[in-house]
């Protein structure tokens, strides 16, 4: 497909991968042209190596069941078909950390879904209507990395997707507590149903890790550049509990927040209304035209009926009303493994495209 860049996935065979697939198929700018996965799924069609194993609703797209998939750890030879690459391995955080940099010192960007980099300072940790500003200290990593081509950028929590957005268009009141709790799908464990029975009627209220993610991730998106490195932000304090729900997809907040200048609601609801980032000022092809959408209605967001908003892409928010003990609270809900996982990473890729950071080899 002319003009398109070439597009692998690396780890494409779980369910994120599998979620990577979906999205990419007619993608305007993008083209799957190699997979890779382990040693084990090596050699056999795509098709073959998710048989009985594919988790979409959806059919395998045609125009990758034949793509015969490669070895992960053949870097040079899956970097040597490739543009540049989206990571979804599953193996240990020194693995991913080790993989990835490989990757990304044959001059390959590398576009991850994993969480081993988020914390690696002059990785970029981006969700981007938020924090764009951040792919500035991809300069700084490939200085590190000994690359002019190649680089890192990562894709933070899924569950934190479900808040900050609402958070972030109200920054200029300096919010300065917030009570968090998720109630998280379980296909952020890359299960379904038919892999975890015992989920079916039950609540599990632990999630390892998840719960320190919550509360530090959002401090480094609202970061700052400062000498090749991202510095975290201080505030506000957050504090957070997470939850695993029955429910196949979308994971839901329920929020509480103080700010230093408390704003009143119709101003809160005016900054949702009217927030737009830098994939809508770009037109970018994954970009929700309206990033929040806040419901009016005093039982929405409902995670079946509303974890689709724009493709999946967008963030809902609902419930605002004042607190007794703080200013306010909502409830937030996105789609965790399109907004807050693969397409997450896509709307990444598109923003580097556009920003210049990848380009055709």
């Amino acid at each position: 497909m002319a003009n398109k860049l070439r597009a692998g996935i690396v780890g494409g065979t779980g369910m994120v991968g599998q979620r990577f697939v979906q999205l990419l198929d007619g993608h305007p700018w993008f083209e799957v042209t190699t997979i890779a996965a382990s040693a084990s799924s090596a050699g056999k069609t795509y098709e073959q190596s998710v048989q009985n194993r594919w988790k979409l609703s959806t059919p395998i797209p045609e125009a990758v069941k034949n793509i015969v998939v490669l070895d992960a750890s053949k870097v040079e030879e899956v970097a040597s078909q490739v543009d540049f690459i989206f990571c979804a391995v599953d193996m240990k955080k020194d693995e991913i950390q080790a993989l990835e940099e490989a990757y990304a010192k044959t001059g390959t960007p590398v576009v991850s879904n994993n969480s081993a980099h988020r914390w690696t300072p002059d990785v970029p940790m981006v969700i981007p209507e938020i924090n764009p500003g951040h792919l500035d200290v991809i300069a700084a990593q490939r200085r590190r990395l000994g690359t002019e081509t190649g680089f890192i950028a990562v894709k933070p929590n899924c569950s934190i997707q479900s808040y900050v957005p609402m958070l972030h268009a109200l920054l200029g009141f300096k919010p300065t507590k917030v009570v968090a709790s998720t109630y998280q799908a379980i296909s952020g464990a890359g299960k379904n149903f038919t892999d975890w029975p015992e989920m079916l009627d039950n609540v599990i209220p632990y999630i390892g890790g998840e719960e320190e993610k919550s509360e530090q991730e959002p401090l480094r998106i609202w970061g700052s550049v400062e000498d090749g490195r991202i510095v975290k932000a201080s505030t506000p304090l957050i504090t957070t509990q997470c939850i695993r729900v029955p429910v196949t997809d979308g994971h839901l907040a329920t929020v509480f927040v103080s700010f230093e200048n408390k704003p009143e609601k119709e101003e809160i609801l005016r900054h949702w209304r009217e927030f737009q980032g830098r994939p809508q000022q770009l037109g970018l092809p994954s970009a929700p035209k309206q990033f929040i959408t806040y419901f009016e209605e005093e039982n929405r967001p409902q995670t079946n009926l509303d974890r689709d908003i724009e493709g999946g892409m967008g963030v809902s928010a609902g419930r605002l009303r004042a607190d007794s003990l703080y200013d306010y609270k909502f409830v937030g809900l996105s789609h965790n493994t399109l907004r807050g996982a693969a397409g997450g990473a896509v709307l990444i890729a598109e923003l580097l495209k556009a920003e210049g950071y990848i380009q055709a080899k």
